[in-house]
């Protein structure tokens, strides 16, 4: 068995939206959520993508969309490890990374999804149903949360 290690985690770059289209893909075994994420990008609703490059190929992606309500909010749009390379902690260390850089910047990223792997990556359970929140889980709003038009539900 080869061990094969991905670079560090990174901004996108201008031009990798092809790769991350089939990255999303192949993850998700449809071109549904490469469209969505399409979508929050021509829509200016995307707030960062961050990569997992390995050797010019992209292994791992993120996407973090802005909220609607409550202002100042993320959510975490999509999430992808290439099937290749899953089940080797690159997801949790990727999605880990982001629940710290929640806690430290002090914002707020809601989520949901795999409620196990979430909370090995760091986001705790929020008191909104099937939603799942890093960053300051103290001062949840009295607010119902209203994602980007292109998600329409839950992150």
């Amino acid at each position: 068995m080869i061990l094969r290690f991905p670079e560090f985690s990174r901004d996108m770059r201008r031009g990798e939206e092809v790769a991350i289209d089939a990255l999303l893909a192949r993850a998700f075994g449809s071109s549904d959520k490469a469209r969505q994420v399409a979508a929050l990008r021509r829509d200016g609703d995307i707030a960062g993508e961050v990569v997992l490059p390995f050797q010019g190929d992209v292994v791992g992606y993120y996407a973090l969309a802005r909220m609607k309500a409550p202002v100042g909010w993320l959510c975490l749009a999509a999430v992808a490890i290439d099937p290749d390379w899953q089940r080797a902690g690159h997801g949790r260390r990727l999605i880990g990374m982001l629940s710290e850089w929640a806690r430290l910047s002090g914002r707020s990223v809601i989520a949901s999804g795999p409620t196990a792997f979430l909370t090995r990556a760091g986001f705790a359970p929020a008191p909104i149903e099937g939603a799942l929140l890093a960053g300051p889980v103290t001062d949840m709003p009295e607010i119902t949360p209203s994602y980007p038009g292109a998600l329409r539900a839950p992150c």
